[in-house]
């Protein structure tokens, strides 16, 4: 089976993967309430919506680049990033999940995990690894 073929095949793995690698960089920069949404159902631009924050707009930044470069190294992936420059909101668009990393009065100005639960809290989670 060639590499393509493998990558095809394991599609349903890689997103849980992808989802777990995210989680873990988030977890070992020290990002503050990860929380993660499943989106299966409820939208399609992804697999998972995972919000964390920083504690400043030094430690956004340095998640968000460390968390793209990981992505890169280990699915082969150039992800999207927004917002990198001010790094008060910064969007990590890896297909299968997105991230988003505040600062924390930014966090909470949107509330993403509100509107993302539509009313549902139970699909609303804290990622703890």
């Amino acid at each position: 089976m060639t590499e393509h073929n493998a990558e095809a095949a394991g599609a349903a793995v890689d997103v849980e993967q992808l989802h777990q690698l995210v989680l873990r960089s988030l977890d070992d920069d020290q990002a503050q309430e990860v929380v993660s949404i499943p989106l299966t159902g409820k939208s399609n631009i992804a697999d998972h919506m995972v919000i964390a924050s920083g504690r400043s707009t030094r430690q956004v930044a340095s998640m968000a680049v460390k968390l793209a470069d990981k992505i890169k190294e280990q699915f082969g992936r150039n992800v999207r990033i927004e917002g990198l420059p001010a790094a008060d909101w910064v969007l990590i668009d890896a297909d299968d999940v997105i991230v988003h990393i505040f600062r924390p009065e930014v966090r909470n100005f949107y509330n993403l995990e509100r509107m993302w639960a539509f009313g549902d809290e139970t699909n609303v989670s804290a990622a703890r690894g």
